[in-house]
């Protein structure tokens, strides 16, 4: 269902513990003998990198991981966490990805995400991936 990076800060990932919804992470370390495919359609989130204004915005394992056809094939959204410190490159990787595969961003969230981040996402998720 959810598909996320969180770097070593784990500020995705605490974000992500709190919608309460499947998720499987994308390693830190790339294993490419034994890369993570996934064979479900799921929603990526991810964040933004390097102030979003340079060739580091999304991050390596992220584009690893969506250059596997498999992969990509199933991406139905993305959803971009960020710091509004940013400014227009708030949640850049999120445009960027959303650019590169034509899936729409379904949501763009601060750092850990806020209350209204968590209740907004739940809501676009269940919109595009109803759960039983």
């Amino acid at each position: 269902m959810i598909v996320y990076f969180s770097s070593v800060s784990e500020n995705t990932k605490r974000f992500v513990e709190k919608l309460e919804i499947p998720a499987e992470r994308i390693p830190l370390r790339w294993d490419s003998a034994s890369p993570l495919i996934v064979d479900y359609d799921f929603v990526l989130i991810t964040p933004t990198y390097g102030a979003g204004n340079d060739n580091s915005t999304v991050p390596k394992q992220v584009i690893r991981f969506l250059n596997l056809s498999e992969n990509r094939k199933k991406l139905i959204g993305v959803i971009g966490m960020g710091n509004t410190n940013f400014g227009e490159h708030f949640c850049k990787a999120a445009d960027i990805i959303s650019e590169k595969t034509g899936v729409p961003v379904l949501h763009k969230g601060e750092i850990l995400g806020t209350e209204e981040d968590v209740r907004i996402t739940k809501e676009k998720i269940d919109r595009y991936i109803p759960r039983a």
